[in-house]
């Protein structure tokens, strides 16, 4: 038998995913998407739905034939159980982390965020966990806490109905959860916008779709892993960078088909560079030598560097990015990998093409070229 593979548990808090996709996509969930998804992940060894399924007649057929074992949680005894069938999850969750050892990962099924403790607990006990969930009804709490986030409407063969909300204005919705929710076998309003400031400016950083902000989340984190690692950095090695730092990431949000199709794009326009790497399929990824993107930002500073400076000094580095931005109105160091412009201008002196002093009076950084390009003529006679 092949050991290599991933061994998943999948656990499903039927009810959330359900109404939600009701609700806000306006269709009926179906799990053969996750299920395609999750094989190309690795072998599904427990499947297991939480839910009172009186309320889902319908969908204990499709779930039968997933092989999906039902676990009823009677919810019209008591209105107060609402949480039974989240307790029974985790407590299953948990008995099965130390039952069978052999599972290398668990795939949580829900929006809610009181499965954030779980979640937690599960990769303290060195297991990987995945989430799968409504992009409206999840809480931000959650896809932060896992290992890797999919979100249902985003997987290949999900369908939203006419009159579900476009993911642009899904996105700032998310609630923190359904759990509580009594299911109903009617259609539902659509969810109501939730209030309490999820659509911040975090959101708008990650608009899936916004090429210039995933080429900056590339260099800035291969940049990082450049500074960390002793050796070439793999295609591999920066894809789970990306996901540890956004659990949601995923290259076909922007169009492309896998990972390495992704890094071609930038390689083609010069924001990294690739070499083969040890193993097919993965290639070492770095910044690259010369002619890049990033040598026209250095001319660009020192032309603006040379334009600003007088007879008696050079400008000061405050202000000094709001000129660039005035002769290039996109410009971002962060898109070259470096942290701040303080660095991108430490970065220009390392190489010769400016000078940077600090100045008492003007309690600042000072800028100049002139005083760099001597320096470099004396060193070429030399």
């Amino acid at each position: 038998m092949t050991t290599d593979e991933e061994r998943i548990a999948l656990l499903i808090d039927y009810e959330n995913l359900a109404i939600g996709a009701r609700e806000d996509l306006r269709t009926t969930f179906d799990l053969g998407p996750v299920s395609d998804a999750l094989a190309e992940r690795g072998r599904v060894v427990v499947r297991k739905a939480y839910a009172d399924w009186s309320y889902f007649d319908d969908d204990r057929r499709m779930l039968t034939r997933h092989h999906v074992e039902l676990i009823e949680i009677p919810q019209r005894m008591d209105a107060i159980r609402k949480n039974a069938a989240d307790i029974k999850m985790a407590v299953d969750a948990i008995e099965l982390c130390f039952e069978r050892d052999y599972i290398t990962t668990f795939v949580i099924c829900t929006g809610d965020s009181d499965f954030t403790p779980l979640v937690g607990k599960l990769r303290e006990l060195n297991r990987r966990v995945i989430g799968v969930g409504l992009e409206a009804s999840t809480s931000k709490l959650l896809p932060a806490a896992c290992d890797e986030f999919l979100f249902y409407e985003s997987l290949e063969g999900v369908t939203p109905g006419r009159g579900s909300k476009p993911r642009s204005a899904r996105r700032g919705s998310r609630s923190g959860s359904r759990g509580g929710r009594t299911p109903s076998t009617s259609t539902a309003a659509p969810a109501a916008t939730d209030t309490n400031g999820d659509a911040d400016a975090d959101d708008d950083a990650r608009d899936r779709g916004d090429i210039e902000t995933l080429s900056r989340q590339i260099t800035q984190t291969l940049a990082g892993l450049n500074r960390s690692a002793t050796g070439p950095v793999l295609s591999s090695t920066l894809k789970r960078a990306m996901l540890r730092k956004d659990p949601t990431f995923s290259e076909a949000d922007f169009g492309f088909r896998g990972f390495g199709e992704l890094l071609r794009h930038l390689e083609a326009r010069k924001v990294i560079e690739t070499t083969p790497g040890p193993a097919a399929g993965d290639p070492e990824v770095g910044f690259p030598a010369e002619g890049s993107n990033e040598e026209q930002a250095f001319a660009l500073l020192v032309d603006v560097v040379r334009e600003l400076q007088t007879e008696g000094s050079g400008p000061p580095l405050s202000g000094l990015k709001d000129q660039l931005r005035k002769r290039q109105p996109d410009f971002s160091e962060k898109a070259f990998g470096f942290s701040g412009f303080l660095q991108f201008c430490k970065a220009a002196k390392a190489r010769g093409l400016v000078t940077m002093e600090w100045d008492e009076q003007a309690d600042d950084y000072v800028l100049e070229v002139e005083q760099a390009e001597a320096a470099g003529d004396r060193r070429s006679r030399r």
